[in-house]
Parts: structure tokens; sequence; C-alpha cells
């Protein structure tokens, strides 16, 4: 038995034909079962800030046949954020919305996709979010995140939100859960962990988080609600 090393390609391939609309509900469909699609299908739903953890979490709702996202950044892909973002290499210095909706085209070809190249700000928050069912804060600095958590909690508390707290380190994945913190307000990390101690933020740890966020948003769809 033999193996070599195979050498970056420089060739670029035709695309294969995309699935028609049909065919990729069917899939969906097929998977999921016809009602909780329907659920999927016809959810909005907001992911504010576009790092390790929103891009994530947009590209799992995508995959979920979620059928509206809007998405929130106001920055630029960086080389530093290739080790744990859902980015290209060659898509650096692009805007992060930009370059994340082209990714999830890929994905999910009829997804509507509504982004918003701006600083989610107290002003501005809550026409932004006016028309998604859950918000999903994916901030990486706490005043923004206690910003967001505010501002959805005492101008929009019709919303569901999911927030993140404590994603890094090289701690046990098992350290990570989601737990409901409010009738609308779910909460998914460790609780400890800061970015400014230690590692500091390593993929499968922000992943994973960012999959408790998601697989919540799904679970609410469903009203599997956490106890």
């Amino acid at each position: 038995m033999t193996s070599k090393l195979i050498a970056p390609s420089t060739a670029r391939t035709e695309p294969e034909a995309v699935p028609s609309r049909e065919a990729w509900n069917a899939a969906l469909t097929k998977r999921h079962g016809r009602e909780l699609q329907e659920r999927f299908s016809a959810a909005a739903v907001a992911v504010c800030g576009l790092g390790g953890l929103g891009s994530n979490i947009a590209i799992a709702l995508a995959r979920a046949g979620i059928g509206r996202l809007i998405l929130i950044d106001f920055d630029r892909v960086d080389i530093t954020n290739l080790h744990r973002q859902q980015y290209k290499a060659s898509q650096i210095g692009r805007d992060k919305t930009d370059a994340l909706c082209e990714n999830i085209r890929e994905i999910a070809p009829y997804i509507e996709l509504e982004p918003h190249t701006v600083r989610l700000t107290e002003e501005n928050a809550a026409s932004l979010l006016k028309d998604a069912g859950i918000i999903c804060e994916a901030f990486d600095k706490a005043e923004n995140k206690a910003m967001l958590v505010n501002t959805v909690l005492e101008e929009l508390p019709d919303k569901y939100l999911v927030a993140a707290s404590g994603m890094a380190g090289l701690g046990s994945a098992n350290a990570v859960k989601t737990r409901r913190v409010a009738e609308r307000f779910y909460l998914s990390g460790d609780g400890v962990s800061d970015v400014a101690e230690g590692l500091g933020l390593v993929a499968p740890r922000v992943m994973l988080c960012a999959a408790h966020q998601a697989h919540m948003v799904l679970r609410i769809l469903a009203e599997e609600f956490e106890p």
C-alpha cells in the first residue's frame, strides 16, 4: 500500500448543478419530518456578531433549514479569525456579512439572508431585530453582550434570546451547557472561562458553544424547552 502527498490544487473545477428548491425541501423534510421542517422554514433568526460563535451558529442553522437569517456585524475577515471562524483565506479583508453570506449560499442555496454591515447599538438594535423570533448573542466583549441582553429583555420581551458565556481554553467539553435563565432567555457556555486568561479561544470549544446555541434555537422552534 502506497501513499503520496497531494499538493494544494490551483485548478478551478466547474460547480455541479445546484439541486432544485423542491429537491432541497424534500431532503430536509425527509430528515426532520414535515411539521418540524415547516417550523424551521418559517423561522427568522438573528445572529448578532459573526465571529467564532456567530459564524458557526449561522452555518449550523442554515444546514438545519432555517428559512431566514438576519446577520449583523460591522467587522472584516482577518487572518487571525481563520482558526475558529467559518471564513476562508481568500476572504481576508472582506466584510464578514458578505463573506458569510457567500459561504452560506454554497450550503443552503434557498435560504433568505438579511445582512447588516453595521455595529449593533442600543439605538439601532430594536429596529434591526424586530423581525426575528429568536435572537442569538454572539459577541466577544462583555459590554456588548450586556447591551444586547438588556436591550432585548427591556425592548423586545416577546423575542427569545440565546446568549453565551464561557467557552475559552481547553477545559472539558462537558462543562459547556445550556441553561434557562428566564422565560425567554437561554445561556450557553461553561459560565466561568475568560478569553483574557490562559490559552484563549480554540476552535473546537468555540464551535461546541455555538452548536449549543444553534441547537437551542431548534429546540425552541420545536417547543422543546429547557426546564
